[in-house]
């Protein structure tokens, strides 16, 4: 009669009870810790925020180490045990860099709620949110960075070639800055806004050409929103090599200015006291400053300048429109003699004379009084 196999329930009493053990621990764990997460998540508060950022990596972490507690426990092979652990340790890591970046994170997100952008003075809490989100990027890639270089060092393979590119640390070190250069260049371009902060959060600039705002920084590139609702991805090393504009470098604070070409006839006293009355009846004129200048004047018609300011630059190019606006219908009901025109004479020869054979000389090319062959001459006013 054949053997039949007969299973080893001791053997098997051996593996089934520390795992399963660990197992069911670990997860009543990872539930507990999950829902003790939702319930925090509700809370607004400096402990809840804290408690909600560490228990998910905890949630998985604690479960990892009752299962390594287990496996140490039953009779596994050496070789095979080690295989285990290895891959327990690699989890441990990522849970642990996942700790690390959840908390960079939080501190990021407390410094943000406490330094708002959305008030009329803004400029400082724009500058801290900027060097807030810039570190906070090169932060969390460097934990990421060094969360797999240590991952990657557990492994003897990788250790052996960790120790042959220190051995030949020039070469490789000089192939990686050539490969990695317009990485690191972002990198360090980025610290250099962080720190210098040339450019901010929600800064009004000008970048090839185009007026827009800055409505993302990151740790490679900076998202300009432009006034058409596009968006412009420059990268972060171009603010530090290329000039630009920043119209709210130190302030908001805009002047404004509305050319208009008038007759020589206008009543500029009239038009400044129109200039006032109108910066006084809008609500975007900031009181500064409200001036009419005469800059330019030409052969029929002269330059004004209207200049005016205002907070920021969206209310001064609203009120540059609406002064230029309400300008031009003042002079056109007011002072219609005011707006430009074109004059001219027309004279006729009398019929009773008869023309003259001219003696001079004959110039050499027409001249700008010359009348036409229709008797017809442009007379400046």
């Amino acid at each position: 009669m054949p053997d039949i196999a007969i299973f080893d329930w001791s053997a098997a009493r051996a593996y089934l009870m520390p795992i399963g053990g660990a197992l069911l621990l670990g997860l009543l764990v990872n539930l507990v810790l999950r829902r003790l997460a939702r319930r925090i998540a509700r809370r607004d508060s400096t402990r809840a925020r804290i408690a909600q950022v560490v228990i998910l990596p905890l949630a998985f972490a604690l479960p990892l180490l009752f299962l390594g507690v287990a496996l140490h426990a039953v009779p596994m092979p050496a070789a095979r045990l080690e295989a285990w652990m290895q891959g327990l340790r690699l989890a441990l890591f990522g849970c642990f860099t996942w700790l690390l970046v959840r908390i960079v994170g939080a501190i990021e997100a407390s410094i943000l709620r406490r330094n708002p952008i959305e008030v009329s003075d803004n400029l400082h809490a724009r500058r801290i949110q900027t060097q807030t989100r810039v570190l906070s990027r090169v932060a969390m890639g460097a934990i990421i960075l060094l969360g797999v270089a240590l991952a990657l060092m557990t492994f003897p393979a990788v250790r052996q070639v960790g120790a042959t590119l220190l051995a030949s640390a020039g070469v490789a070190g000089l192939v990686a800055g050539i490969a990695a250069r317009p990485v690191f260049g972002n990198l360090i371009a980025g610290l250099q806004i962080a720190l210098a902060q040339p450019i901010r959060l929600d800064d009004v600039v000008i970048v090839e050409g185009e007026w827009g705002r800055v409505e993302e920084i990151t740790s490679t590139y900076v998202v300009v929103r432009i006034w058409d609702e596009r968006r412009m991805v420059v990268p972060l090393s171009w603010f530090i090599e290329n000039p630009f504009q920043n119209w709210t470098r130190r302030s908001a604070q805009m002047l404004g200015t509305a050319f208009l070409w008038l007759d020589y006839r206008t009543p500029m006293e009239e038009v400044r006291a129109e200039l006032e009355r109108i910066c006084r009846d809008d609500p975007r004129w900031d009181g500064r400053v409200c001036i009419a200048q005469v800059t330019e004047t030409g052969e029929h018609v002269m330059q004004v300048r209207l200049l005016v300011s205002a907070r920021d630059s969206g209310a001064a190019f609203d009120l540059r429109c609406a002064v230029r606006e309400r300008m031009i219908g003042f002079l056109a009901q007011q002072h219609p003699y005011a707006l430009p025109r074109l004059r001219a004479e027309i004279g006729r020869e009398d019929p009773g004379t008869a023309p003259t054979a001219a003696t001079g000389a004959v110039p050499s090319s027409p001249r700008a009084e010359d009348a036409d062959d229709d008797g017809t001459s442009a007379v400046p006013a």
